[in-house]
């Protein structure tokens, strides 16, 4: 039943992980049939030179026989040239492999894999697997490929069983031909029928890969936590981030130089010193938030000027640490100068104040 929940595909995380124990799609019958048929091919390609080179080898030993009685070490031992084309066709066949292998599922390191698994050493263990389900498909993947092999040998006996009686009288040349040819003959349609049967064995493996890899939609749940983390936390988080922030930016409205109302929806509170190009925006909100920013505003003597179509756009068009934008400079510019002149002129009378209540004290 848990099998059947198990109805969505891999994720890359899943799949990363089953990497990482060496659970991949490889069929090692694909492997084999590419080095066997490459070893073949390449063994045709030499046989020509095969037969020269033997055939000097062998004389070259008999009149070493008799030449040389009490030589202590064989001729043929000086003859390693004459196994080239052996080692050719095992280097190639092991490249082939190598590059079958690799093709398949890459150069994989699974330490885990590795690592002593006790339930292997069980013998009820290993007794159920031969006599599951898996040993069976085992057995009849390898029965199936052996039964063609055989019938294409009695069919190539079967096809020139009438010239074997001729060759008995035949000339040993004639003999090792026919030997040779039929030899070749069923060795590369026996190699073709293994590569055959590998890539059909590498596609079934590669479906029941997939198939075990595949997850339930809890399985993606808990994976989407373990890597994404708990919403709820992570939810949570956002909140205090979002929480610093506005702290910071209700600091940042000490420093402003006047704030702008829509009156009561929006707030905008505008930095500007002299040695700045034009006045940032440090701090914005609006209702709940705009309250704050005036109450702010208001505790530290900063000026609040109402002008709904210029908080609308402020609010708008400009993020918080943002310069204003320049079609709004004169605008602003406007509200700055009177409020500097206001300040001069609140100054101005304080200080003719001050002077005049000193006289009079005198």
């Amino acid at each position: 039943m848990a099998d059947q929940n198990k109805t969505e595909k891999a994720t890359p995380r899943r799949r990363l992980k089953a990497r990482e124990q060496g659970q991949i799609a490889r069929s090692r019958d694909l492997i084999a049939g590419l080095a066997t048929m490459t070893a073949v091919m390449v063994l045709a390609w030499q046989l020509p030179g095969f037969v020269a080179d033997w055939r000097g080898m062998l004389r070259h030993e008999l009149d070493s026989a008799v030449t040389h009685r009490n030589q202590l070490l064989p001729v043929w031992r000086n003859d390693f040239f004459l196994f080239r084309g052996v080692a050719v066709a095992a280097s190639l066949s092991w490249l082939a492999a190598m590059a079958g292998g690799l093709a398949q599922g890459g150069l994989v390191f699974a330490p885990a894999a590795l690592m002593p698994n006790l339930s292997r050493l069980s013998p009820a263990a290993r007794m159920g697997q031969l006599f599951s389900l898996s040993a069976v498909s085992h057995l009849l993947k390898a029965l199936l490929p052996t039964a063609v092999i055989v019938y294409l040998a009695i069919s190539l006996l079967a096809r020139d069983w009438t010239i074997l009686p001729a060759l008995l009288h035949g000339s040993p040349r004639a003999i090792v031909g026919f030997s040779t040819g039929h030899m070749f003959e069923l060795a590369w349609k026996c190699s073709l029928v293994l590569l055959v049967w590998s890539a059909a064995d590498y596609f079934l493996e590669r479906q029941r890969n997939e198939s075990d890899l595949k997850m339930s939609r809890q399985e993606l749940r808990d994976e989407f936590k373990e890597s994404e983390g708990n919403p709820a936390v992570k939810m949570r988080i956002r909140r205090l981030q979002r929480q610093a922030r506005r702290r910071r930016m209700l600091k940042d409205v000490e420093r402003a130089a006047v704030v702008i109302t829509n009156p009561t929806e929006f707030a905008i509170a505008l930095e500007f010193r002299m040695e700045m190009d034009a006045p940032v925006v440090v701090a914005k909100g609006r209702n709940l938030l705009a309250a704050q920013i005036r109450e702010i505003a208001l505790w530290h003597g900063i000026p609040l000027v109402e002008n709904p179509p210029l908080a609308h756009a402020l609010y708008r068009a400009v993020e918080i640490g943002q310069a204003i934008p320049p079609k709004l400079y004169a605008v602003v510019a406007e509200i700055l100068a009177a409020i500097w002149r206001a300040q001069a002129r609140a100054t101005a009378q304080a200080t003719q104040t001050a002077k005049t209540t000193a006289a009079g004290r005198a």
